[in-house]
């Protein structure tokens, strides 16, 4: 069973795709890939190296546009293959300081200084 790109597209109220998600691999999440049947190790080993793998003491979050998560279910035999857009975004700050750091502009013409908008 799967779905068409347009199909998902059309469904989605807000979507978010732009070339530049595809410049970079995913990040790759394997679910229930720890039985120790050879056919479910060769499965996972095949997903890993279809990919590069990734250092996470040095990797930039910015250059994590996508995760792709495969999860395994035992009892059917089936893989789930799922494949998420990831948007990086700063939390715990003031929402006109959060506009800044997405490099959107804020409208300050009700301000008389920065400051008020921080």
């Amino acid at each position: 069973q799967y779905s068409l790109i347009k199909d998902v597209v059309s469904s989605l109220k807000r979507h978010r795709m732009h070339e530049q998600q595809f410049t970079h691999h995913p990040l790759l999440v394997l679910s229930n890939f720890g039985l120790q049947q050879i056919h479910i190790k060769l499965m996972a080993s095949m997903f890993q190296n279809m990919f590069p793998s990734i250092n996470v003491h040095k990797v930039n979050l910015n250059s994590i546009k996508r995760c792709l998560l495969i999860t395994y279910d035992a009892e059917t035999q089936l893989l789930d293959f799922r494949h998420y857009s990831v948007k990086v975004v700063p939390v715990g700050v003031s929402k006109g300081l959060k506009k800044l750091l997405q490099e959107k502009f804020p409208n300050m013409s009700r301000l008389e200084d920065i400051s008020e908008l921080l």
